[in-house]
């Protein structure tokens, strides 16, 4: 159990978006599931740095599907037995955490994608993965995504690595609102390249929210989550080493070349979520560091 049973989470504003389609089936624009998601954890679904498309005029104007509450999402409880509910109770204290920590935050919204919807960005869906769209300034995420992620790369992704991969694109909200995606946008690949250093810094962004998760409180003073487990911890920098680009290279059968790395090993992006966890958001200059300490 992550959150507390009786935290009121219904103030929440996320919503559901999308039309069901079989975006897992065999053949997909002529690749295989594997291939997709290979694609999809490679660029970990942040296609701002990847495809360019931090201005406005990128991709298809907004998104498309008719969007929908998300219903019975009312306490803690039912985050815990719910993925939908969970996301949309995490953004709750994430939006708080942030609030408290940069001035000026501004909330981003959260759309759970039910089959696929698009995006400024493109299509979201759970082949490409969770990601942040910075025209929108939404955070897009199909949970079934989780399942595909247990099936292709053996992680457990359960609540607790849930909310690290929303922690984690919520920390390129941050990264957007504070510019710095902006002035790394051509961020290149490679082992100390800003396309990892960005990637590993929204990591070292979840951890610190992670490491201060009791802290955030519903209107009752009641916190919305309960410390972390060490079977809950392991589960999220499981998650963490699953989407390592060195590992994603070894499971889809390929050479693993650190030239071509965009988000980091899955060393270094568990240890910057450590480093977040332990120490918090104002170590998380990942820019500031010399390579070899990446």
């Amino acid at each position: 159990m992550t959150f507390n049973e009786n935290a009121d989470v219904s103030g929440h504003g996320a919503r559901r978006r999308g039309r069901t389609a079989a975006i897992a089936g065999g053949g997909i624009g002529g690749l295989g599931l594997l291939g997709v998601l290979v694609v999809g954890l490679l660029t970990g679904g942040d296609f701002g740095s990847v495809l360019g498309l931090l201005s406005p005029d990128a991709g298809a104007p907004g998104g498309s599907g008719q969007e929908t509450a998300i219903s019975d999402c009312e306490t803690g409880q039912d985050a815990n037995e719910n993925d939908d509910c969970r996301l949309a109770a995490g953004s709750l204290a994430l939006d708080q955490f942030w609030a408290g920590a940069l001035e000026g935050y501004r909330e981003p919204e959260l759309i759970i994608v039910d089959g696929q919807t698009e995006t400024s960005c493109g299509t979201a869906s759970n082949a490409t993965g969770p990601f942040y769209c910075p025209p929108d300034e939404t955070v897009y995420i199909d949970p079934t995504f989780f399942s595909l992620l247990r099936e292709r790369y053996d992680a457990q992704a359960g609540d607790l690595a849930q909310l690290y991969v929303l922690a984690h694109e919520y920390g390129h909200h941050v990264q957007n609102l504070t510019g710095v995606l902006q002035e790394h946008q051509g961020g290149g690949t490679g082992p100390e390249s800003d396309g990892v250093r960005t990637e590993l810094q929204a990591d070292c962004f979840a951890g610190a929210w992670v490491g201060a998760m009791t802290e955030q409180v519903d209107e009752n003073g009641v916190p919305y989550l309960e410390a972390p487990t060490r079977g809950q911890l392991a589960d999220a920098m499981d998650a963490a080493s699953a989407v390592g680009d060195d590992h994603i290279q070894e499971e889809s059968g390929g050479v693993v070349n650190p030239d071509s790395w965009s988000h980091g090993s899955s060393e270094q992006r568990m240890r910057w979520f450590q480093t977040g966890y332990e120490r918090g958001e104002r170590a998380c200059d990942t820019f500031a560091v010399p390579g070899s300490e990446l």
